[in-house]
């Protein structure tokens, strides 16, 4: 005999709820750490007279082998500071990524590169966790300063590999710090890149010589559980 129809209802309904309230599964990239808000504001302050020096730029635009022809994702690009440097570098035959997740940062990087005559800049608009790149599309990535601010790190991370060509290079330049105060120390990216699959080739104290900035350079390894 089958039950009415009303009793299958109501057992359905109570299925649905059960299913809704259950907590959702933890992601396995997911970090629970202090992070410091995405910078909003006037972007005049990375454009100090002095920055090229004190972080030796053409030092890490060889250390991640851009050259000619090279293709470059600049993620957190902000005013494009580095990303302007990297398309001198690569050329008309390169191409550089400048992804970020303020549209009002990539409206101003695409002025930028055509009052500068640098049309192989192209701006993406990324997500917090995920720089929307082509699979296989970059030679190098850098993400400057800006590592503090991302989440989720770790899922980040995934993407960035993924968009990255055999040999491709990972550079991170921050600060030390607890993540909060804009800056995390060397250790704990170390640690959630390699989650990600990367492994750190070499690390460098040069860009401000005051033993707080440090430069790490990754590439893809294998995947730890």
């Amino acid at each position: 005999m089958r039950p009415p129809k009303s009793l299958l209802l109501f057992l359905a309904g109570l299925l649905f709820v059960s299913a809704s309230a259950a907590p959702a599964a933890p992601r396995a990239d997911q970090i629970k750490r202090p992070t410091s808000q995405p910078y909003r504001g006037d972007l005049s302050i990375f454009e100090d007279a002095q920055r090229d020096q004190k972080l030796q730029i053409q030092r890490v635009l060889d250390l991640l082998g851009i050259k000619a022809g090279s293709a470059v994702a600049d993620i957190g690009a902000g005013s494009g500071w580095f990303t302007v440097r990297s398309a001198r570098r690569v050329g008309a035959s390169g191409r550089v990524y400048a992804v970020d997740i303020n549209r009002a940062y990539l409206k101003h990087i695409q002025q930028r590169a055509k009052k500068e005559s640098l049309p192989m800049i192209q701006t993406v608009l990324g997500k917090a966790d995920d720089p929307r790149l082509d699979p296989q599309s970059v030679d190098a990535v850098l993400l400057l300063k800006t590592y503090h601010e991302v989440a989720q790190p770790v899922a980040l991370l995934h993407k960035v590999r993924t968009a990255m060509r055999p040999g491709a290079r990972l550079g991170i330049i921050d600060r030390k710090g607890k993540g909060d105060d804009h800056g995390l120390d060397a250790a704990v990216v170390t640690q959630e890149a390699k989650r990600a699959g990367f492994k750190l080739t070499s690390q460098h104290d040069f860009v401000k010589g005051d033993d707080v900035d440090y430069f790490l350079i990754f590439q893809a390894g294998r995947t730890t559980p």
